[in-house]
């Protein structure tokens, strides 16, 4: 593809990036905090795509963004790869995470029960315009359990297991640091399986919501039921040069397994997580997981296609590319068109004559 340099556009594109800084005023600390606060879900979703888990962090990138999703996502990942990388932590096991929600559309009756958390999903969608009269919109208090929940629950899949439902040939018993690592490999294909999940976890979350619905509507071999949902709060230990295991805080998760009846006598299982509380896009990326394996060619469903084009940095990258100069390529495609015209009409003219 060929571009033309341009000239004398120095100033200008000075001043342009001035007025976008311009309109969105001085970013304080304050500000920074009020995003961090007034929208998590959005700071979920942002450290999800950028793989990088820090709150204050992703506040501010959306802050200096003005809530640009994919210029926030791509700040916060060119800032990641400045930090050093200090330790593989251990492997999260099911039944340690501090459970805040955790449901089943499968099962009823699951081990540990239904746990319903925060969520909309029963919720009358009113929008509270007297705020914008000047009223304060204050929601109504919780009524605490007469029993809190348990902190811990067991895995639903464990459970399946037990009674010969899936098949666990998928298990993985890798060393946490012989984990492929997508930030440091290139995604090739067929991709590694734990490409695939990295690659889904960091994936634009519209993208995978998209694709992931056309499984949902039939364009997948495979129907997804959510056999399990969490949203959790995970405790991430590494261990110390001198030998010492300690924690280095907790970082919410969300993840989500969905099944599909099998030809066989098992169930076919589907699963996806990813930093922060993002229950739409885990159940679409667990979906795709469930349906890639066998997927036709060029397909919605296909490993290659979804995950190339839910890479939200490098597809909205593609995009941003169009509004560079391509006077070269259009021009030379012009000159073509004219060439054509002018030998159609060379003989018409001759023939006149």
């Amino acid at each position: 593809m060929a571009y033309v340099a341009t000239r004398g556009g120095e100033r200008a594109i000075e001043q342009s990036e001035r007025l976008f800084k311009q309109e969105l005023g001085t970013i304080t600390p304050a500000k920074v905090k009020q995003v961090r606060e007034t929208m998590p879900y959005l700071v979920d979703r942002v450290m999800g795509e950028a793989s990088l888990y820090d709150r204050d962090v992703a506040a501010l990138a959306l802050a200096q963004t003005g809530g640009e999703l994919s210029e926030a996502v791509l700040l916060l990942r060119a800032w990641r790869t400045t930090q050093p990388r200090i330790s593989v932590a251990k492997p999260l096991e099911q039944d340690e995470l501090h459970v805040f929600r955790r449901i089943s559309a499968a099962f009823k009756d699951i081990p540990g029960g239904q746990l319903l958390g925060p969520s909309l999903d029963y919720a009358h969608r009113l929008l509270a315009t007297e705020v914008l009269s000047g009223e304060d919109y204050t929601p109504e208090p919780v009524d605490a359990a007469e029993k809190a929940a348990p902190s811990h629950q067991p895995s639903v899949s464990a459970w399946l297991s037990s009674q010969g439902l899936v098949d666990d040939a998928d298990h993985d018993d890798t060393a946490p640091d012989d984990i492929p690592d997508l930030t440091r490999e290139p995604l090739l294909f067929p991709a590694k399986r734990a490409h695939r999940l990295q690659s889904l976890a960091r994936a634009d979350s519209g993208g995978v919501l998209a694709l992931g619905y056309s499984a949902m509507r039939g364009y997948g071999q495979a129907h997804p039921t959510v056999s399990e949902l969490r949203l959790t709060e995970a405790e991430i230990e590494v261990r110390h040069p001198c030998g010492t295991s300690f924690s280095a805080g907790r970082v919410k998760v969300s993840q989500a397994e969905v099944v599909s009846k099998a030809k066989g006598e098992r169930l076919e299982r589907g699963f996806a997580a990813t930093f922060g509380w993002n229950e739409v896009k885990c159940i679409s990326a667990a979906t795709l997981d469930l349906n890639a394996d066998g997927a036709e060619k060029n397909s919605a469903v296909e490993e290659e296609f979804f995950l190339y084009h839910t890479e939200g940095v490098e597809s909205s990258g593609f995009c941003i590319h169009f509004k560079l100069p391509h006077y070269v390529t259009f021009q030379s495609s012009l000159d073509a068109m004219r060439d054509a015209k002018a030998k159609k009409q060379t003989p018409q003219m001759e023939a006149a004559e």
